[in-house]
């Protein structure tokens, strides 16, 4: 079984930067394949980036250039960067989790998900 929980949401300016971080408990998380998706009301839940065991990385379009992922295996932690920040990017945010195999990037169904974490960006 595997635990996730998100730390790092909160409330910025349009421009402002937030480090969202997701540390998981169990057994294997440096061979996971880890990904971060957000849901804003009314809409459906997207991805935004996710990241591989070895460290190969995929953004959706709407961040590159903006948000970072990475991982650091030796804490189970997984983070997501995000600078200039847009209101657009007003969501909660989820960490999630599927074991091997899988690939970045790729299609997958992750099997595991934190409880969220809430970011507000205002103009």
């Amino acid at each position: 079984q595997v635990l996730l929980v998100e730390s790092g949401g909160g409330s910025v300016q349009s421009g402002g930067s937030l480090r969202l971080s997701c540390v998981a408990s169990g057994y294997g998380f440096r061979d996971f394949c880890m990904a971060w998706f957000r849901q804003s009301p009314g809409k459906q839940r997207e991805a935004v980036a996710a990241i591989g065991s070895g460290g190969t990385k995929s953004y959706t379009d709407y961040v590159k250039g903006r948000f970072t992922i990475s991982r650091d295996s030796a804490k189970n932690t997984l983070y997501l960067q995000m600078n200039s920040l847009k209101p657009e990017d007003t969501a909660m945010y989820y960490c999630a989790a599927v074991p091997p195999p899988c690939a970045v990037p790729g299609e997958m169904a992750y099997n595991y998900w934190g409880q969220g974490t809430q970011v507000t960006v205002s103009s």
